[in-house]
């Protein structure tokens, strides 16, 4: 992909300043709304685009948008920059290198949604970005680009920040929700959803920091544009975050559609001392592990092709391991993540997660038995299907994807295994 659209700030030196941005283009995106557009008018063009959540799921946006309840008020918008999914970090580079292309997605969303006030939910471990972020806020106050009466007209935003206090389950948008009003961050029962019945029980939208980042230039240029990227399904540029056994990691903006092929190889220098790649973990911790096979590594990076073969793309958080990689202790890394993480709310994830812990430990220290490695994903698949919320599944996934795939490297730990 020739041109860079949300890592813009890597071409353009200075684009977190925001006379650069402006002298950019800047802002044009949500004048045009403002001025030009209806916040229907806004929802479709959106919806034409194709834009799907960048925050895992993939929901198409502009249908999100248009789930909120008719006639009701006041609405709000929330970011979610409460990125914790382990080997995801694109969200951070855009809110510490690009934040006003952010700020101005996240001003056309709260426009399309006739929400008055907006929310920036960052982890806590994001304190000195919340800070960086009040500052841009209070810079776009001053130049009327945020506050009363926008561009001369009706239309009036404000943007706040709010600091999280460091838990993965609040990445889940209604514990997200719950945590923002003061209480604890645990998942809501749905329905209602959060687009009849979100912050302070009124209709809400809530996306993902680079979903937002999409925004601008889909406005700008149009969303017959937008579409000519990435594939059909699957429109857009995407930001993959490349870790693990690899070259050359970090994000890399590539057009949906992309092969892991081209990610690891081309753009991540392929994998270090030549030795050869074992597995890869397309969504971070909260993806089913995939065996590196010739077929796997040919599969283009969209929504659709990834859960054919068996995972999903998510976040595009790309964790490849290479051959010196134990996936038992892959498994138990994640197993001991989640089982930190888990909210408590619901038994299976609560309980579950302890023991898929426990019997992993033991597996993995060399005490367990072959019965103990069936146990272990006996437990695993007894967790699936009976959760509140989607991560108590994702603790799952490692452990019986690396079962299917690697269950020699289990019992190879078991009594008699080596």
């Amino acid at each position: 992909m020739a041109e860079r659209l949300l890592l813009r700030h890597r071409d353009i030196p200075g684009l977190e300043d925001l006379d650069v941005y402006l002298k950019h283009g800047g802002f044009k995106a949500l004048r045009q709304a403002v001025t030009g557009m209806s916040p229907q008018q806004v929802i479709d063009e959106v919806k034409a685009s194709g834009l799907r959540g960048r925050g895992g799921a993939g929901f198409p946006a502009g249908l999100k948008w248009s789930f909120l309840t008719p006639g009701v008020f006041p609405r709000y918008v929330v970011a979610n920059a409460d990125e914790s999914e382990p080997g995801t970090f694109k969200d951070r580079e855009l809110l510490e290198s690009n934040p006003y292309q952010f700020l101005e997605g996240l001003a056309v969303c709260a426009y399309a949604a006739q929400a008055g006030t907006a929310y920036v939910y960052c982890r806590g471990e994001f304190w000195d970005l919340a800070e960086a972020l009040e500052w841009h806020i209070g810079r776009l106050r001053l130049r009327g680009l945020l506050g009363e009466r926008l561009f001369g007209t009706e239309f009036s935003l404000e943007i706040h920040v709010h600091l999280g206090a460091g838990a993965y389950i609040c990445g889940e948008e209604t514990a997200l929700l719950d945590s923002l009003e003061g209480k604890l961050g645990q998942p809501r029962l749905r329905p209602p959803f959060p687009a009849a019945e979100g912050l302070y029980g009124k209709p809400t939208v809530i996306n993902n920091v680079e979903t937002l980042a999409n925004l601008p230039p889909i406005l700008s240029r149009g969303a017959a544009w937008y579409k000519t990227i990435g594939t059909e399904k699957s429109p857009g540029p995407k930001i993959f975050c490349l870790s693990g056994c690899v070259a050359r990691p970090g994000n890399y903006e590539l057009p949906l559609g992309t092969t892991f092929r081209e990610l690891i190889f081309t753009h991540g220098g392929g994998i270090p001392e030549g030795r050869r790649i074992k597995a890869i973990l397309p969504a971070g911790a909260s993806s089913s592990i995939l065996p590196a096979s010739e077929a796997v590594l040919d599969t283009p990076m969209d929504y659709e092709s990834v859960a054919a073969i068996g995972s999903a793309l998510g976040s595009a958080s790309v964790i490849v391991l290479d051959d010196t990689v134990d996936l038992a202790w892959a498994a138990l890394k994640t197993t001991r993540f989640f089982k930190h993480e888990s909210c408590g709310k619901c038994t299976p994830c609560r309980e579950g997660t302890y023991w898929m812990l426990h019997i992993a430990e033991r597996i993995h220290a060399g005490k367990g038995t072959r019965e103990d490695v069936a146990l272990l994903e006996a437990v695993a698949r007894q967790i699936q299907g009976k959760c509140l919320c989607a991560l108590g599944e994702f603790s799952t996934m490692p452990v019986v994807s690396a079962m299917e795939h690697f269950r020699a490297d289990f019992e190879q730990h078991t009594a008699g295994g080596r």
